[in-house]
């Protein structure tokens, strides 16, 4: 087996990416009007925008499609052999049919065009050749004509393929601004991602509750606190008024406190020893909220509260690792 020199190897890659930047820096200089008309007819579609293509632009379409999807455009991947078969019954009146090819040639393309027209969709045209078949009947062309692959054989699809991905990223970027496309809509569409669970998931949604929520009354010693924390597993206990009001929290920080101080500790009543007037979360609050709130005050649990001020939950570091905010 040959071997080959680490310079010969990174000077090969530097051509590939020197060669690719020069076809994104020549995509940068061409955009025109047509890029100006075409991403108004996708800003204008009352249907779906649906992509389609063949073989390598066919890939590029399906991350195209799904980028549209995630940024607020309605949108999904048609296979361009397939519309012929039966599936361009997916495709109606108002929808707009953006065709990536980049010889703007391919048989399963042409076959597809007239068909696409005779059912009333806009066609947009993403292609390397404007006076191609496809660009001829397109409503919209943005042109991704390259000198030249990165490919040694000029044969392989490289950089008239990464010139279609950074142009169909331009258009999905310009509709999210042009749609005013704001971070929670995003969070709305991503419900299971980092980014959803911190701009979506409540307090309500990872707090503990009901039995592993100790809650006691002000009179309560302090030897029954321990025993309900210790049952429940839990950290912490609320304390609340004759009306079930959250007036003060008793910690495991409260119990070492006063251990020195009062030899009769468990003796006690809660309300001698709390914390009162503690710091507290509304369960209507995010729980990225509640993080910043735990991170900043450096403590390690929290009441908590409703509307009313009853502690109706307890919320610690673990709970919002487990909800995934952390």
């Amino acid at each position: 087996m040959k071997r080959f020199k680490l310079k010969e190897i990174l000077s090969w890659a530097d051509q590939v990416l020197a060669t690719e930047v020069c076809g994104i820096d020549k995509l940068r200089k061409s955009l025109d009007e047509e890029f100006f008309k075409s991403v108004n007819i996708l800003y204008s579609c009352r249907g779906r925008i649906i992509v389609t293509g063949m073989g390598k632009a066919g890939i590029i379409g399906q991350k195209f499609s799904a980028t549209l999807s995630s940024t607020g455009s309605s949108s999904f991947w048609l296979h361009a052999a397939e519309a012929v078969h039966g599936d361009l019954g997916r495709i109606k009146e108002g929808d707009v049919v953006v065709v990536l090819s980049y010889s703007g040639e391919t048989d399963e393309i042409k076959h597809l065009i007239p068909f696409v027209k005779k059912i009333g969709a806009k066609i947009i045209a993403i292609t390397g050749n404007i006076s191609s078949n496809l660009a001829r009947y397109a409503d919209g062309i943005v042109s991704v004509k390259v000198d030249k692959e990165a490919c040694p054989l000029g044969l392989a699809p490289t950089t008239s393929t990464t010139v279609m991905l950074v142009v169909c990223d331009a258009l999905s970027v310009v509709l999210q601004k042009m749609k005013g496309f704001k971070q929670r809509d995003f969070a709305f569409f991503h419900p299971r991602g980092s980014l959803g669970r911190k701009l979506l998931l409540s307090v309500k949604d990872a707090m503990r509750t009901n039995k592993y929520n100790p809650v006691v009354s002000e009179n309560t010693l302090i030897k029954d606190v321990l025993l309900k924390i210790t049952t429940l597993h839990a950290g912490a206990a609320s304390v609340v008024d004759k009306k079930g009001c959250l007036v003060g929290i008793f910690t495991d920080g409260d119990l070492r406190r006063n251990l020195e101080r009062f030899p009769h500790l468990l003796r006690k009543k809660v309300s001698e020893v709390m914390t009162k007037g503690p710091t507290v979360v509304r369960d209507t609050d995010l729980a990225s909220q509640a993080l910043r709130i735990l991170e900043k005050r450096k403590i390690d649990e929290v009441p908590v509260v409703d509307k009313n001020y009853r502690p109706v939950g307890m919320l610690d570091i673990q709970d919002l690792i487990a909800a995934g905010i952390i």
